[in-house]
């Protein structure tokens, strides 16, 4: 079989059968497609059965002068995703990029704020306006429950149950997780939707975040709003929504937090991605012991 009439096969697997969001399809696909620009001029015929674990090291190999390790290890991760797919329906014998060894990639410190600040963002906005109160809203749900910011965006009216204190909110893979929200990010909902429901009826269905215009709120926007309040706070380093997740998953942790709890509150498969918060709560017990012990510096 062709290589184009697999990745067809592979299309249809990623959206009838495994249900993957737009944006999980839209990379693997222009991932594959960069891939098969590159065979093609290899084999023209586009054989599957032509492509190797050589084939495909040389392919990553030709990608290291113009890209990061991050991207070339992706591109990998989607040429297993295909071959495992092709592997299970029994259109190939073997899968050649399980024997590819992934770039060694630099760990990532996650950026996070300390609680004085975080306490100086929430208190930024002016919750007597419906732009303010929507604002506050916004930070102190990120904060208090740990969102993807695609799953703040993502929420109806009715994702927020007021008697339990929780959150239905949809999350990678159309895998429903349920988390909590403090009082804090709850009352700052109700004052926003106090100030929306003066402006017109709100049903169940409605977005629980909405611009300007009456429409959804886009990740974009998100970002664009807690930049203007990280500006206001004079915090001189780059902060987004998601800083606001990796602040609470750390905080979470220092305040003697289980790790496989903070998994499932962020909703992670592994608890491998989870760990890379020990990595920053480590760091800071270290700065704090040597600022603080006597003994810390003392030469021997």
């Amino acid at each position: 079989m062709s290589l184009d009439s697999l990745l067809e096969a592979f299309e249809r697997y990623m959206s009838v059968e495994k249900n993957f969001s737009p944006h999980t399809r839209r990379n693997y696909s222009r991932d594959l497609q960069h891939f098969r620009q590159f065979f093609s001029r290899q084999h023209p015929d586009l054989a599957v059965k032509a492509i190797t674990s050589a084939t495909i090291r040389s392919y990553l190999g030709a990608l290291y002068k113009k890209n990061k390790k991050s991207s070339i290890a992706r591109k990998l991760a989607s040429l297993r995703t295909f071959f495992k797919f092709l592997l299970r329906k029994g259109l190939v014998e073997s899968n050649p990029a399980a024997a590819v060894a992934t770039p060694r990639l630099e760990k990532h410190v996650p950026g996070f704020l300390s609680i004085d600040e975080v306490f100086a963002l929430l208190k930024m906005p002016d919750d007597t306006t419906l732009a303010g109160a929507r604002d506050k809203a916004i930070m102190e749900t990120l904060y208090s429950s740990g969102l993807r910011v695609s799953e703040l965006v993502g929420m109806n009216e009715d994702a927020l149950d007021d008697n339990l204190g929780i959150i239905r909110v949809m999350g990678k893979g159309k895998k429903e997780r349920i988390v909590p929200i403090g009082s804090k990010a709850l009352d700052a909902v109700h004052r926003y939707r106090e100030a929306k429901e003066r402006r017109g009826a709100v049903s169940p269905g409605d977005p629980l975040f909405l611009n300007l215009r009456g429409g959804r709120l886009t990740a974009r926007s998100v970002a664009r709003i807690v930049d203007r309040y990280i500006e206001l706070c004079a915090i001189a380093r780059s902060i987004s929504p998601h800083s606001l997740r990796h602040t609470f998953a750390t905080h979470m942790l220092d305040a003697g937090a289980d790790l496989r709890a903070i998994q499932e509150l962020l909703g992670h498969v592994s608890l491998s991605t989870t760990q890379k918060y020990t990595h920053v709560s480590v760091s800071r017990l270290m700065e704090t012991y040597d600022k603080a012990h006597p003994k810390s510096r003392e030469k021997a």
